[in-house]
């Protein structure tokens, strides 16, 4: 049976005050439905102060020990889903030191000798991102690998290349997929960069001015894992750059998805046809029956204004704030708890929806065969034969106007067309207007010939499988 929440008006920092607080103010200023979620952290981040505590002689290990175990007990509690907080719980933190009390009695209260809830939450913060962006990392690792087994399955396949939405050069549907491979790897590196930033103790700094008690922080960072102390006590518990770090990053990331995500509406549509989104990642209309719609590329396109919002959001509520804690900061719980599910969500669907999307190479290469794509290889082709480029360009300019006028491809010429407009094409100029030989000219590094993206599909294929092995390694050692 789950505990009743307690009413009472007793409050830890009670003792100034002579009215009980507003009911409407109770429920204004309370974070707890929010965040409950720091539960684990805070537990963790209280033993290891409980034990920083008795090496300093403020408390003996008796108590230590007391103290420690009692801990253990609300996090069982927690963890089985009883109901161990009060209606007048504030945060997550008085929730855990009340129910704490009520288990060990007095001694509950000297837990918070030497800390404030400032520096607490701090800690909190980074305790949780430090584990949910390692997460995160992984998931941005199962959309990566979807993408690289899919560009491994149609290395063959040609698609039109596009620039300002009209279709300019031939290049390989794998290449297309492993320009987004390189910005999730990209996005894995400030995620990383971030975690690098945060993994800092800023436990110990107290309210705003540090400690008078004798606190080894260096110790306690050992306990907790932190490589690097805070080492500005107003930094460690007014800042929130970190929090904004995490954000950014986040919302680049959407960014990324949102790009392929429209991308995925485009090629989906009976307008081009290049590929088909499985039947179930996808809805119908209730009121037409033919109708298949690309939602769940279109529901990540939209929630990345809502992760965009909330980076604004924060850094507004950053920008006008003095040193140190203001209670303002209590606004970064929840967009960045928001956010990171938004964003996990994203990324999990997104592995699976990728994994079954089906591919038409056949109308790609179609589509990549019109439209005029090889223009820009008989401009080269002149250009090798010593024809300044801008005067190459003019002549094929004209030829392409002259395939409009007509209705005809480029494909469809015939030598006697290319030397009406200049005496420079000779019979190998035609072998420019085959869609393989344009794709294959291409093998420098970071092209798109066959040669070049197979090389560099090989070699994220290698660095995403050994992070995937290190992560499975790292979880395993863990348990």
């Amino acid at each position: 049976m789950k505990r009743q929440p307690v009413v009472s008006s007793k409050k830890a920092w009670g003792g100034r005050f002579r009215e009980r607080t507003h009911e409407l103010v109770e429920q204004f200023t309370s974070s707890l439905a929010f965040d409950q979620t720091l539960f684990e952290q805070d537990i963790q981040g209280s033993m290891a102060h409980c034990q920083t505590l008795a090496r300093a002689g403020v408390l003996t290990k008796a108590e230590c020990a007391k103290i420690v175990k009692g801990l253990e007990h609300v996090r069982t509690e927690i963890r089985s889903g009883h109901d161990v907080f009060a209606l007048e719980d504030e945060d997550i933190h008085m929730a855990i030191e009340r129910r704490l009390t009520q288990l060990i009695g007095p001694l509950g209260g000297k837990l918070h000798t030497g800390r404030s809830r400032n520096d607490q939450v701090a800690l909190d913060l980074r305790l949780y991102l430090r584990e949910t962006l390692t997460t995160l990392l992984h998931n941005i690792q199962r959309v990566q690998q979807a993408f690289l087994t899919q560009a491994r399955a149609h290395l063959d396949v040609i698609m039109p290349g596009y620039t300002h939405l009209q279709r300019a050069q031939p290049v390989l549907f794998s290449h297309h997929l492993l320009a987004y491979v390189e910005m999730f790897e990209r996005d894995k590196g400030r995620i990383r960069d971030a975690l690098t930033r945060l993994n800092v103790l800023p436990l110990g700094s107290g309210a705003l001015a540090g400690s008078n008690y004798p606190l080894d922080r260096v110790f306690t960072a050992k306990l907790l894992d932190f490589p690097n102390v805070s080492q500005n006590s107003l930094d460690a518990v007014s800042d929130r750059d970190f929090v904004a770090e995490v954000l950014a990053a986040l919302s680049i990331l959407m960014m990324h998805l949102s790009r392929f995500s429209e991308e995925l509406v485009l090629w989906s549509s009976q307008e081009y046809g290049f590929v088909e989104l499985s039947d179930g990642f996808c809805t119908g209309s209730s009121m037409m029956p033919q109708k298949k719609n690309p939602d769940i590329p279109e529901l990540v396109r939209g929630k990345t204004g809502r992760v965009y919002g909330h980076l604004v959001g924060l850094l507004t509520t950053l920008k006008g704030l003095p040193l140190s804690y203001n209670r303002d900061l209590q606004e970064d719980k929840e967009p960045l708890f928001d956010s990171l599910k938004t964003v996990m969500d994203s990324l999990e669907i997104y592995a699976e929806m990728v994994r079954h999307l089906h591919v038409h190479g056949e109308i790609m290469a179609e589509a990549a065969g019109s439209g005029y794509l090889l223009a820009t290889e008989l401009a080269d082709y002149l250009v090798n034969k010593g024809v300044p480029f801008r005067e190459a360009h003019e002549i094929v300019g004209n030829l392409v106007h002259m395939c409009i006028e007509n209705h005809r491809e480029l494909r469809d010429l015939v030598l006697a067309d290319l030397q009406e407009a200049s005496s420079h094409f000779g019979p190998d100029a035609l072998s420019f207007l085959s869609l393989k030989m344009a794709i294959s000219r291409k093998a420098q590094i970071g092209g798109t010939a066959r040669k070049s993206v197979e090389t560099r599909l090989k070699v994220l294929e290698k660095l995403v499988t050994s992070m995937s092995r290190e992560k499975k390694r790292h979880k395993k050692a863990v348990s």
